[in-house]
């Protein structure tokens, strides 16, 4: 699979979750800013939630700019991810409903939590890799007489 059909997947993957959340979002029944106000911890979750939506969607799309070729763990990451991230629209309601009470809270935490630990780990196998995959360019060039410093 090439990253560019990596990166179309989970950008459609990414499309769907801020619309399932913006359609939890109801429309107010009444003409008076008053009754705006029982949305208001439902809004304010799908905005928390939006951005971190939009943190990891930019975060992914840098991650995916460096990558050179998508291995089969890449891909397994990828939909780990995409799977802590497809939770966000049933936390988010859930917190957002119950006016951000403990135990829905707590769980959209974890599921925060669990999506950045995968972030996380994700980002730390990619600088192995690449690290690895330069001292790799360097062993080459010093086997083939090369000088191991970089021109510019």
């Amino acid at each position: 699979m090439t990253k560019n059909r990596l990166e179309a997947f989970s950008d459609g993957v990414l499309a769907i979750i801020i619309t399932i959340m913006v359609l939890e979002l109801k429309v107010p029944h009444g003409d008076e800013l008053s009754t705006l106000r029982p949305l208001i911890p439902v809004f304010l979750s799908y905005v928390l939630s939006f951005l971190y939506v939009g943190i990891y969607w930019n975060n992914h799309h840098h991650l995916l700019h460096s990558t050179t070729k998508v291995s089969a763990g890449i891909l397994w990451a990828n939909l780990h991810l995409l799977f802590w991230l497809s939770l966000f629209p049933i936390t988010t309601g859930w917190m957002g409903q119950n006016s951000f009470r403990p135990m829905p809270t707590a769980v959209y935490g974890l599921v925060l939590l669990m999506a950045a630990m995968l972030g996380v780990i994700a980002a730390a196998i990619g600088s192995l890799v690449a690290v690895a995959r330069r001292e790799q360019a360097e062993l080459t060039s010093v086997r083939s007489g090369e000088s191991p410093c970089r021109k510019r």
